[in-house]
């Protein structure tokens, strides 16, 4: 599943998403203010005038959020072009439920083909607005790319992995082969395109591999507690999202102690959401923290920009620990 649920021109938005489901809801509300407002400026027949467009116009709003909701996995199926045509036909058609089946107050205000035109225009503003965001947040989805590539590839890992490396090279060569995989697997996925989702086991994965070389070099220092067994492995979340929490933590709570520290991650489903949890040990504020300041900001903004309203991310700092929780929807790719 790729981000064009909220931020991609040339691609429907999400109608189960609570975020574009609001937005609908204001563009909507909003013209039939503007209606309003042409007909007249005074207090009260401005709200009389506005109850009565409300009356209208709300019934086939909340059917076709309905309909839409209950199509959305089929209509991001088809191609744009015809996603559009699929989308005007099916508010035509709850117009004309509505009109003949409904309220027979429509049938009082005018004929049926007001309401056509008034829908088009309607679906026409709707569908036009996010077209222009999806174009407006492409290029911040760009510079979220290479944000987080910055805040990831720091070189202080590369420095310390390479020198782990080398110092068991000698001793122990087939173990310093297992290693530069693991590098090199990490390396790789650090350096892919983060603008699909992907399922929450390959992160998991990619964590484990990031914390088995970090526990090579740091030795007992380092310890970690997992508590998966919750997780459903098929949720899909932003790639790369564990992993710079993972390396803050190591940096900003493991390395500074000189006595041993635990990291512990716990991931699982609540109905329909998935959260994750991390906590590390932690020791007050230090320039260290910028870096972590860095990656939780782009982190929130990643969520955001694939999942809009529906995600979170939380951070917790006390004397002895540091603990983030992020709130994700339970998505599934269902192709």
């Amino acid at each position: 599943m790729s981000i064009n649920q909220n931020a991609n021109a040339g691609a429907l938005p999400n109608f189960r998403n609570l975020g574009i489901l609001l937005r609908i809801l204001v563009i909507v509300d909003g013209m039939c203010l503007a209606a309003a407002l042409l007909k007249t400026s005074e207090p009260l027949p401005l709200m009389e005038e506005l109850i009565d467009l409300s009356a209208l116009v709300q019934p086939v709003l909340i059917l076709s959020l309905l309909v839409l909701a209950g199509a959305n996995n089929w209509l991001h199926r088809l191609r744009y072009p015809y996603a559009i045509a699929t989308l005007v036909a099916i508010e035509l058609a709850v117009t004309t439920i509505v009109y003949w089946f409904g309220l027979t107050v429509f049938q009082a205000m005018g004929a049926l083909e007001r309401y056509w035109v008034f829908t088009l225009l309607v679906t026409g503003v709707v569908a036009g607005y996010f077209e222009l965001r999806g174009r407006a947040l492409s290029p911040a989805l760009t510079e979220a790319r290479l944000q987080a590539l910055q805040a990831r590839i720091r070189p202080h890992f590369l420095f310390n992995s390479l020198n782990t490396v080398l110092g068991v090279m000698r001793q122990d060569p087939r173990r310093a082969e297992t290693m530069l995989e693991d590098f090199s697997d990490l390396m790789r996925v650090l350096m892919a395109d983060n603008q699909k989702l992907a399922p929450i086991s390959g992160e998991i994965g990619l964590a484990k591999q990031y914390l088995g070389l970090e526990q090579l070099r740091l030795g007992e220092r380092l310890m970690v507690e997992w508590d998966i067994t919750g997780m459903p492995a098929d949720a899909l979340i932003p790639p790369m999202v564990l992993q710079p929490l993972l390396e803050n933590a190591v940096y900003h709570g493991i390395e500074p102690r000189s006595e041993p520290g635990t990291i512990h991650i716990r991931v699982h489903r609540d109905g329909d959401r998935v959260h994750i949890h991390l906590r590390n040990p932690y020791r007050g504020e230090s320039d260290r923290h910028s870096g972590n300041r860095m990656a939780l900001a782009n982190i929130r903004e990643r969520l955001a920009l694939h999942f809009d309203a529906e995600s979170s991310i939380k951070t917790i700092a006390d004397d002895e620990s540091y603990r983030v929780h992020i709130v994700v929807p339970y998505l599934r790719d269902r192709a």
